[in-house]
């Protein structure tokens, strides 16, 4: 009998249906025929165009990932497993009875998209606003939903105000069959922060030896080697993330900072500045010299010898040393050499010996002279009466 007869109560009554590729879709089918016909055997079928273009050649849905669900009443629902995008196309249900048989008439299409996620912008600087959006391609009103991941913790939020940690990649899965998604990655880029300035060794450094500064920061994108600048007490010293000064010297003792730039800016300003870190530059005793009021002193005279000098650490010890008929004597110690009633033999060459941790050095040698209190007595002509003669003087203070 040929299709159609006894259609009274005949029908197929399906809808075109939009389905993500990878996803589980069904077409949801339902079908009637006369009461009094049995429904012997049910089949779907993929309907492909002739060459003539006005009739459909129809295969025979033998792959397993399509399943009938229906049965032989009035459900006719196909289950399509991992829908692919060969899959999409014009679906007939046909069906026969006892006495008949029947296909649908109006076959419904099966339109087969891809997931497809994005984010306005891609690139974004901190403090602008992110948008995530699921783009499905198929029909608002197709009850697709999704669901937004971001390193498989659920983002509830598709709108927000870009911060660092939101840097990352984003996840958009139909809900309930999240193996079918789509990522894309988000980039927030922001202003240096965490600037910071190491000087190896971190401790004290002894002149002469070798010191490294180095400057770092978290930065999106990097701050590059000409972002980075370095100051000593406020004067620049040169570029880069590194500088290294290969024998240093007490001058090179400061305050020492750096700065970084990478061009995005961050409350009006695009420098930003580390903690400062002082440089201690540690070195023996220098330009030590011995000060006294007088050089030339009477027998009698207390004389008061300060020793001054330069060092870091300051010094911990002074010595006091005297040279007189070619020997050497340590006649004291401390940062004043105190002589009470010197004496003619208190004369002499005086050196000052500084001490720290770092070394000793000696100071220039000051000649001390100390002349008698008394002088001797000698004649001295006296002119009396046009007479000459020789007097006896004492001694004079």
């Amino acid at each position: 009998m040929s299709l159609g007869v006894w259609s009274g109560n005949w029908r197929v009554t399906v809808q075109s249906q939009c389905a993500l590729r990878g996803s589980t879709v069904v077409l949801q089918c339902y079908y009637d025929y006369p009461l009094w016909h049995t429904v012997k055997h049910v089949k779907w079928f993929k309907g492909r165009l002739q060459d003539t273009g006005s009739s459909y050649a129809l295969e025979s849905l033998t792959v397993s990932r399509f399943e009938y669900v229906g049965d032989k009443d009035h459900n006719c629902d196909l289950k399509i497993k991992n829908v692919q995008s060969i899959d999409e196309g014009l679906y007939f249900f046909m069906f026969e009875t006892s006495r008949d048989r029947w296909r649908s008439r109006n076959p419904p299409y099966l339109f087969v998209q891809d997931l497809i996620a994005f984010v306005s912008p891609t690139v974004v600087a901190e403090g602008e606003v992110v948008t995530l959006t699921c783009h499905s391609g198929c029909n608002p009103n197709s009850n697709i939903q999704v669901v937004w991941y971001k390193e498989r913790q659920e983002v509830t939020q598709t709108r927000f105000t870009a911060r660092r940690e939101n840097t990352g990649t984003y996840t958009c899965a139909l809900r309930g069959q999240e193996h079918v998604r789509s990522s894309v990655s988000l980039n927030v880029q922001y202003a240096p922060k965490n600037v910071k300035l190491s000087i190896s060794p971190p401790t004290d450094i002894i002149q002469g030896r070798t010191v490294t500064f180095t400057c770092s920061s978290e930065a999106n994108p990097i701050v590059t080697s000409s972002g980075y600048s370095l100051y000593k007490d406020g004067h620049f010293i040169s570029f880069g993330p590194s500088h290294r000064i290969s024998e240093v010297q007490p001058s090179d003792s400061g305050q020492y900072y750096c700065q970084a730039w990478n061009n995005i800016s961050r409350t009006g300003s695009n420098l930003f500045q580390s903690f400062k870190t002082i440089l201690n530059v540690l070195y023996p005793p220098i330009n030590i010299s011995i000060s006294v009021e007088l050089t030339e002193v009477t027998e009698g005279s207390d004389v008061n010898l300060t020793c001054d000098s330069m060092a870091n650490p300051p010094p911990f010890g002074f010595m006091w040393y005297r040279t007189s008929s070619s020997s050497v004597v340590q006649v004291g110690s401390g940062p004043v050499l105190s002589l009470s009633s010197v004496e003619a033999s208190s004369s002499g060459l005086y050196m000052c010996q500084a001490l720290n941790r770092i070394g000793e050095s000696n100071s220039t040698q000051l000649r001390l002279s100390v002349k008698s209190k008394y002088r001797m007595p000698y004649l001295c002509p006296v002119f009396e009466r046009d007479m000459c003669t020789c007097r006896t003087m004492t001694a004079i203070k």
